[in-house]
Formats: structure tokens, sequence, C-alpha cells
């Protein structure tokens, strides 16, 4: 896209001034930022890739702080409404009035990937869904960002087929409604799996940092670190014994209370509130 409309891949970002003050993130746990924790209060960090209850940090508050730097003196404003375990028509439900009352002239609309890890997902009413939340969004005058569901393997790999019909509508939704495209699909770094946490669906804080600078390219801007998408190092192998290990700790762990959170209709969001519920100037310590 030029100026947020659909580019073709080897049209380089216009520039490195992003002209958006006001931010706001919606979603679900990719847009809240889980296994991504910030340090505790008294300034002593949390290990990266763990599992933590304080706020989570994310590839959107860390877009929040390329814009924001970016901006220099300009005052630039950022919430974020993103709830873990949310559904496409409960985060457009929820959070996109929210959202709209603050005025944004920015908003991060990515969602949908819960609703497709259900059986009898419908991509195409979920496609539907959105593309109604964009025209609501765009009609107001701010710009969207969405995103592509990401490349998985593993235990998730039934799941491309749908992900990839997903992938092309939200292309297309883009397109119709000038937005822009944060393409986590196309990021060869995320297809290494020292990039994803313990419960390999969310990512680790370099996965975030990663997919921070492909927003930032998304939206038609220079990333702050040109070799974002490089490959790691090439990992020891492992023994078979170890991955077995690692294999029954996993569906121990995050697959068993998955299953059972899906028998009993709750979610892992039930009773949470958003972390940043209300434009706030950033980073925070600019305040």
């Amino acid at each position: 896209m030029q100026n947020g409309r659909v580019t073709s891949p080897d049209t380089a970002p216009e520039s490195t001034l992003p002209r958006w003050s006001r931010y706001v993130a919606i979603g679900d746990s990719f847009s809240e930022g889980l296994w991504d924790p910030y340090p505790r209060t008294d300034g002593t960090p949390v290990a990266a890739g763990t599992a933590s209850d304080g706020p989570q940090r994310g590839w959107a508050d860390r877009l929040a702080d390329h814009l924001a730097e970016r901006r220099g003196d300009d005052t630039f404003e950022y919430a974020n409404l993103a709830i873990r375990g949310r559904k496409l028509r409960q985060i457009i439900a929820e959070q996109t009035p929210t959202a709209l009352a603050m005025e944004p002239d920015l908003v991060s609309l990515i969602g949908g990937g819960n609703d497709i890890l259900r059986p009898q997902a419908d991509v195409h009413g979920l496609s539907a869904a959105l593309e109604r939340a964009v025209a609501q969004i765009r009609a107001t005058g701010a710009d969207v960002l969405l995103g592509t569901g990401f490349r998985t393997g593993g235990a998730l790999n039934w799941t491309q087929g749908r992900v990839g019909i997903y992938n092309a509508n939200i292309w297309s939704i883009a397109r119709r409604h000038g937005a822009f495209v944060l393409d986590t699909w196309g990021l060869l770094g995320l297809r290494d799996w020292r990039m994803w946490s313990d419960d390999r669906i969310h990512l680790t804080d370099e996965g975030h940092r990663r997919v921070a600078n492909a927003a930032l390219v998304g939206l038609g801007l220079e990333p702050d670190d040109p070799a974002f998408d490089a490959p790691l190092d090439a990992a020891p192998a492992v023994r078979l014994r170890k991955r077995i290990q690692e294999d029954a700790q996993w569906v121990r762990v995050h697959v068993a209370p998955w299953v059972r959170r899906r028998i009993t209709g709750t979610s892992s969001g039930d009773g949470r509130l958003a972390k940043w519920t209300a434009p706030t100037t950033w980073p925070p310590s600019a305040q």
C-alpha cells in the first residue's frame, strides 16, 4: 500500500516519521503480549518466555515505543484494550466502541486465532465480521492495522488451511478499505521454535520484538532493526527422549488446561481487565 494502501513486497518504506499521535490496540492475547512480562515493580526482571500475572509488554507496546520515539517532542498517546482468550466477535463488540470513543488516529485490530482453533470455525463468517469492523473504524478517519495469522506447525499444523484462507481475506479487506497489514505469516524468523514460549502458541520477548519491527514495515515505516527477520544461529539437535519429555510436559501444563476450559465454557481472560485502558502519554516515563 502507498500511505496505507496495498503495495508490492518490493516497495520500500516511505518514511521514518509516523503521522499518528494516538494509537489504540484491540485484540486478544497476541496484542496483550503474553509471555513478555515487564520487570516487577521493584525493578527486578521476570525471566523472558515465562508466565507472569503482571503487565505484559508484547509487540503492540513495543510498536508504541517506536512510534513515540520517532515523534520526538510531539505528544504520542497509547492504549491497549486487548484481553487474552477473546474471540473475534467479542473483540469487536466489547473493545471497538471503547477504542473509537478515544478518537484514535491508528487502531490495530488483530484477532480470530481463538476462533480458528474451534472445530466448527466459519472462516468466511469471521472475515465478514472483521470487514464490518474495519469499515466502521475507517469511517471515523482512523487508520487500521490488521494482522495475518501465523504459519503454524507441529500440533497446530492442521490449522494452516484455515489460516491461509483467513489471511487471503485479510489482504482483500485491506485493499478494499485502505488498511495496513502486519504480515506475521511471512516472518521467516518465527518459524524457529526458540521464538515461541513454553505454551507453543505465544511468542517470547524476542518474537515480539521482531513482530513490532514487522508492524513498522506494515505501516510503511523503516524498521528499527533492518535485520529483524534474520535467522538465529542453528539450534543444537534435541535428543528424541528429551523431545518426548518436553511434549508430555506441554500436554500436561498447557493443553490439558485449555481442554478443560473448552469443556467448562470458560476462558483464560474471564474476569481480566485490559492493561492500558485510557490513552496514556507514551512511554509512561514521558508524563
